[in-house]
């Protein structure tokens, strides 16, 4: 564990610039379903000039991943460091299906503030309850348009200023809403809000913002979007907004700067999930759980502009500032069944990474867990990805894998949708009955087989893998207390006679 907090004053130096070990800060950034759009991941037509920059002065992760590919599961876990299941947001945190963290989870919002740490939030927060996530310093879609605190970067610069207006050590956590979509609840502003604010009549004006218009014709696709026109300008509407969040982001290191803070704040850049086409936002496809990831330290250099690919989970925040505040991980106990568990965050601090790779990365694995996105979308599924293999499990295969609101409606799904109702060919690289219909063990040879197009589950070579990976899910499901952990095939029972013998009692339906 590293410890930075002294009880004298201890000066690091780093160049010519001095760092007070007293008053250290954390600025976490996340994006909202976003990808690897930005030339830091080799993507050259997107233009990302400022988390470019900012990934020359960190480590750059390649193989990070989130823990749920769905937005308040994702926040919610990133923020406790803690599972969808484990902290209770088992689905979208919004209108009368409110799912709502357990009363007595303990978010790192909540623990920093009880150690005299400054919290503040800026832009979507989309979880609850306020007890278990309370902040300081709030301006959310809770008090305020979630377009204005989430979309509009001047205002969000302001606000930064605002917050950043403090001698105390920090923790300001801003959630951008870009590059999410929007056409299914302001299509006025265009698929992906992409003209809000631009100036154009009716859609406001960011004094910040210089609209960057993108061509179709000039994309690179990534493998699982379809090669059609229609997908191809909504993945331009996507990147003008990204290039928003881009200058955003540019505009609040700039407010760290000028506040006299950068030099002694750790900052994170990553998003919640996958991006929001086919494949994927609430998958477990890697093209729907990779996530950008960039740490720079002011303390650590030894590896600024660096790539790591080790792997590494949205549940490793939490351990990570912990770490770099020099607060002890039981602080984050929480209790179950009336018997308090201390041993309770399942992932690890990357603070070690931002001095060296591992030398032996071969037993490295990251866990998912996914119940729900909006409420009709029950669809429960466990993962284990090794740096080789992909196990998924998925709960609920007899039903059709369910498709969100927001996607249903955008532009690239339902030109598949019109495509396969007319027998023509959808120019993706599976069917969409592929795609509904899955079966319950899916096991990829990623090393061979990155698309995640050949499943090897059934084969005798790989029976000793798939009973390896399948043993690991179950073990972390039983360490993190996932009341799914005898599904489908079995009743779990804890209560009564089974109190201190929990079991899983066989239904016999495994046809």
């Amino acid at each position: 564990m590293y410890n930075y907090i002294f009880l004298i004053l201890i000066y690091f130096e780093i160049g010519e610039t001095k760092i007070l070990s007293d008053k250290l800060n954390v600025l976490l950034i996340l994006a909202d379903d976003g990808g690897f759009e930005m030339g830091t991941y080799r993507n050259k037509i997107c233009q990302t000039p400022n988390l470019d920059q900012l990934a020359k002065n960190s480590l750059i992760f390649n193989k990070a991943f989130t823990s749920v590919s769905s937005c308040s599961p994702s926040r919610a876990a990133l923020l406790t460091g803690m599972p969808s299941h484990q902290n209770g947001i088992y689905g979208l945190h919004q209108g009368v299906h409110h799912f709502d963290s357990f009363k007595n989870i303990r978010s790192i919002s909540k623990i920093l503030k009880e150690n005299k740490i400054r919290t503040g939030i800026i832009g979507k927060k989309h979880v609850g309850p306020e007890n278990v996530y309370p902040f300081d310093f709030s301006e959310t879609e809770e008090n305020n348009s979630i377009l204005q605190v989430g979309r509009n970067i001047t205002h969000i610069k302001l606000l930064t200023r605002q917050f950043l207006n403090t001698s105390e050590p920090f923790f300001l956590y801003i959630g951008f809403h870009d590059p999410h979509r929007c056409g299914h609840t302001n299509p006025e502003y265009g698929e992906f809000c992409q003209r809000f604010g631009n100036g154009e009549p009716g859609m406001g004006f960011i004094p910040d913002w210089q609209p960057i218009i993108y061509q179709p014709d000039e994309l690179e696709l990534p493998y699982f979007i379809p090669n059609t026109w229609e997908a191809r300008k909504d993945v331009a509407a996507q990147y003008t907004t990204i290039s928003r969040l881009d200058q955003g982001v540019g505009l609040i290191i700039n407010e760290l700067k000028t506040s006299g803070h950068y030099n002694n704040t750790l900052i994170i850049y990553t998003s919640d999930n996958g991006i929001p086409f086919p494949s994927g936002r609430t998958n477990f496809y890697d093209s729907g759980i990779a996530e950008p990831l960039f740490i720079s330290s002011p303390i650590h250099k030894e590896r600024k502009g660096q790539v790591t690919n080790s792997l590494s989970s949205l549940l490793d925040i939490v351990p990570t500032l912990l770490d770099w505040y020099g607060i002890k991980n039981d602080t984050a106990a929480i209790t179950y069944n009336e018997v308090e568990e201390t041993d309770i965050l399942t992932g690890k601090s990357l603070l070690p990474l931002l001095e060296k790779e591992p030398a032996d990365k071969s037993k490295e694995i990251v866990f998912g867990s996914h119940n729900l996105h909006e409420i009709t979308m029950y669809y429960p599924m466990r993962m284990a990805r090794s740096q080789r293999y992909k196990l998924i499990h998925n709960l609920n295969y007899y039903a059709p894998f369910p498709i969100d609101q927001d996607l249903y409606v955008s532009p690239t799904f339902q030109d598949i949708l019109n495509r396969t109702k007319t027998n023509q060919n959808p120019f993706w690289y599976k069917s969409l009955r592929e795609y509904y219909k899955r079966p319950e063990w899916e096991l990829y040879d990623l090393k061979y087989d990155p698309e995640e197009l050949n499943n090897i589950v059934k084969k005798n070579s790989s029976q000793a893998i798939f009973n390896e990976l399948r043993n690991k899910i179950y073990q972390w499901q039983r360490q993190t207390n996932d009341p799914w952990i005898c599904s489908p095939h079995a009743v779990f029972e804890n209560v009564g006679k089974f109190k201190h013998d929990p079991q899983c009692l066989d239904l016999d339906n495994a046809w």
